[in-house]
């Protein structure tokens, strides 16, 4: 069932500035129709990582003990842009170090990218700051791979590639002033009903 070459040979090119029309959903449903249930299986996985109301503890000790390479890959470099990112906050916010960052291991590996995500972080433009971060990501992605072909990697790669586009097909920069303001509202609001 698992004819890589065929599913890999019918995906669509995209970039990490794609513009267009694309049925992001639509080639997802298609790749899983293709793929056995084990790789169906870490497909699901995969896009339970995109999923911000899933990003707990029990999600990344699963992620990060799956028998892929990728998936653990991809999600042991996204839970350190994310530890990096609430550090930032903490350190900004005046909050104690450590304060919601998860640490799985005490072995966890130094994030060489750390110093690089904080320069991302203390730009002042919101949406070129989420810019960099997802093209740190994409370019996490590519290392990933090395020269793999025809495996399911890069079926999972694109999917997460894909992920990365839809979010900015969804959001322009209109859009994503608008929703800026409408977040500075909410908790502007939300601290004088505090006060």
């Amino acid at each position: 069932m698992n004819n890589y070459e065929y599913i890999i040979a019918s995906l669509p090119v995209i970039s990490a500035d794609f513009r267009g029309e694309l049925d992001c959903e639509g080639i997802v449903e298609e790749i899983r129709t293709q793929l056995s249930k084990k790789d169906a299986a870490l497909l699901d996985r995969l896009l339970e990582g995109f999923d911000a109301s899933r990003l707990d503890e029990d999600f990344y000790r699963r992620a990060l003990d799956s028998s892929n390479a990728f998936v653990r890959g991809y999600f042991a470099f996204d839970l350190a842009v994310r530890n990096c990112k609430v550090e930032y906050l903490n350190s900004q916010l005046g909050r104690p170090m450590g304060q919601d960052e998860l640490h799985l291991s005490e072995e966890e590996e130094e994030f060489e990218q750390e110093n690089m995500v904080k320069e991302i972080l203390a730009g002042t433009d919101i949406l070129q700051r989420e810019r960099s971060l997802d093209l740190l990501m994409w370019d996490r992605i590519d290392s990933l791979l090395g020269l793999q072909v025809f495996t399911i990697d890069v079926i999972l790669a694109f999917v997460a590639k894909l992920q990365i586009v839809s979010r900015w097909l969804k959001l322009d920069p209109q859009q994503g002033a608008a929703l800026f303001k409408q977040l500075v509202n909410e908790i502007r609001n939300n601290k004088k009903s505090i006060e």
